[in-house]
């Protein structure tokens, strides 16, 4: 067989890792299966430091249990186990995952009730097998097959896609919102560089104290939504939380709102734009 006949099976190497990779999920051999996963609680929060990076996230103790051994461990987490935590304050909950035996090697997973079927991976293998496909029958049979493909695929992604019901859970949160004074405690700094002009650049975000009506104490990250972040730290400000969970919050409603349409907006573009060309693409056929 020839080089070029050859290539003609590239499709064998995705089709397997994703049959390879499904059939673990269903036999509950995955990793992500294998671990054991329980609730942490916050017990501590500390203040990040002015000028460090956002990427360790807010430093925060964290106490769990094993159910295996019923031992409690007591650990400190800045980004360093699994995802950096961004909303803390003394009683929440987050979720750990670690190797059975081994909970000092324990991970954060913010949202992580869909890793647990251990299917992220053959998912993207998946979609790598559909977008070669794709490229292939393009490069084969003509660019009406691009059209159909690929906006077939588009419309599919726009309609899996999360943000459009994420916009809507977090406006009915917002809609009861309470507003609290915070203050700026700290202010994170990263530089980047910039690879076409051989510049820095600098982001700051800008670390927020508050305390909800209920008397939690919440230190958030701020992803966004401060004018002038560099130079906020002292500053005062507003902000509006869900009562139901603090993570949920904002310093400027109307602001957070007219994102969260245009997040929509997007979607919706996506979608048409997806669906229009799988039409034209067949018509062209």
């Amino acid at each position: 067989m020839r080089g070029h006949e050859a290539l003609e099976f590239w499709w064998v190497i995705p089709a397997a890792l994703a049959l390879l990779g499904y059939a673990r999920s269903l036999a509950g051999v995955t990793r992500a299966q294998r671990a054991v996963w329980v609730k942490a609680r916050i017990v501590a929060v500390e203040q990040p430091a002015h000028g460090d990076g956002r990427k360790p996230g807010i430093p925060v103790t964290l106490t769990f249990q094993d159910p295996g051994t019923g031992g409690e461990f007591t650990v400190s987490n800045a980004g360093e186990h699994g995802e950096a935590i961004e909303e803390a304050w003394v009683g929440r909950e987050v979720e750990v995952r670690y190797p059975p035996g081994q909970p000092l090697r324990f991970a954060v997973v913010l949202g992580g009730a869909g890793e647990q079927t251990g299917r992220e991976g053959p998912d993207c293998a998946v979609m790598l097998l559909l977008i070669g496909l794709v490229i292939h029958a393009t490069v084969r049979w003509g660019w009406p097959w691009a059209l159909l493909g690929f906006g077939t695929l588009l419309t599919a992604a726009a309609v899996r896609s999360p943000d459009i019901r994420m916009v809507r859970a977090r406006n009915a949160l917002l809609a009861s919102a309470v507003a609290v004074p915070a203050r700026v405690v700290a202010v994170a700094r990263d530089v980047y560089t910039d690879d076409e002009s051989g510049g820095d650049i600098v982001v700051h975000a800008p670390v927020i104290a508050f305390t909800t009506h209920e008397g939690a104490h919440v230190t958030v990250l701020s992803g966004g939504g401060i004018p002038d972040p560099g130079r906020s730290l002292h500053r005062a400000l507003t902000i509006h939380y869900a009562p139901t969970d603090p993570a949920v919050y904002t310093p400027d409603p109307a602001a957070d709102r007219r994102s969260g349409a245009m997040n929509i907006a997007f979607v919706v573009a996506l979608l048409l734009a997806g669906a229009a060309g799988a039409v034209v693409g067949a018509v062209m056929l």
